[in-house]
């Protein structure tokens, strides 16, 4: 016996470029009964651009648990609804994942409709290989503390690709935490991806920050870093002088001497004992 229930559609949306939006996600943006929106006063400039008109709630990331309650309570009416976030695909750093859980414990369709996704989008520019087979996809960096420092060790050690996305008071800083750890990274900065200004850069960490440092910061960065080149000599060639240098710029960045340990042994391709044990010394 068919099911009664509604389908939940999880909508990609235009980073930028209301042009990008697929006719698929107009179709079912026009069709379903509730459109739910990270910021309901940006998407009704979107929903306009279509001919929808589409009653339209808030669901973001302070409300999304309670909101799930009534989501499914519409959609066990056999009504059907939308999530879309202000750019891009929803729950892929922005709300959403909460709520697709829940509608899936309910047991629930939920329905990709697919689109823009400035990760996707960044890699494909990138020109690193490595984003095809090894992407770390970080997100918003922790704004500071503990948390930003372990995040940062994290990308210090894999040796893939890395994506983060940072908002333009922050690139900056971000920019030189990363530099303190590797700035001879290579790295592609992408700025307003798929709008009328947009601007993409590929140079090191370092040449980054003395760019950023002379332009004012503006728009919404994607940040695409390369993989970790191979350690040309094997594990016994690094000598201590080598792994102290190493060391001291990750303490000197905030890191723990467990997390500067592994972070060096990491990309050094060193036991972690030795890197330990060399850091014990330093302090």
């Amino acid at each position: 016996m068919a099911s009664n229930k509604g389908t939940l559609y999880i909508v990609a949306t235009p980073i930028g470029n209301l042009d990008d939006l697929s006719s698929r996600a107009a179709k079912t943006l026009r069709q379903v009964d509730v459109v739910y929106a990270e910021d309901t006063r940006h998407s009704k400039t979107l929903l306009s651009h279509i001919d929808s008109n589409r009653r339209l709630v808030s669901l973001h990331e302070h409300n999304e648990a309670e909101r799930a309650e009534d989501v499914i309570a519409l959609l066990l009416e056999g009504k059907s609804a939308a999530l879309v976030s202000d750019a891009g695909t929803p729950a892929v750093s922005d709300p959403g994942s909460r709520l697709v859980a829940a509608v899936v414990a309910a047991g629930i369709r939920v329905c990709p409709i697919p689109g823009a996704s400035a990760l996707a989008t960044a890699l494909s520019v990138s020109g690193f290989a490595a984003s095809s087979t090894d992407v770390l996809f970080v997100g918003f960096l922790p704004a500071k503390g503990k948390d930003r420092r372990a995040v940062l060790a994290h990308i210090a050690t894999h040796t893939g690709a890395a994506v983060l996305y940072e908002a333009p008071h922050r690139v900056r800083a971000t920019l030189a935490d990363l530099g303190t750890l590797n700035d001879a990274r290579a790295a592609c900065l992408c700025r307003e991806l798929t709008k009328l200004h947009e601007e993409i850069r590929h140079a090191t960490v370092a040449e980054l920050l003395d760019w950023s440092k002379e332009v004012e910061m503006r728009g919404e960065f994607t940040l695409v870093l390369g993989p970790l080149p191979e350690v040309e000599s094997a594990a016994d060639a690094a000598d201590d002088a080598v792994i102290d240098a190493a060391l001291t710029r990750c303490l000197d960045a905030g890191l723990t001497a467990r997390d500067a340990s592994s972070a060096v042994a990491a990309v050094l391709e060193l036991p972690r004992r030795r890197v330990y044990s060399r850091c014990q010394s330093l302090r």
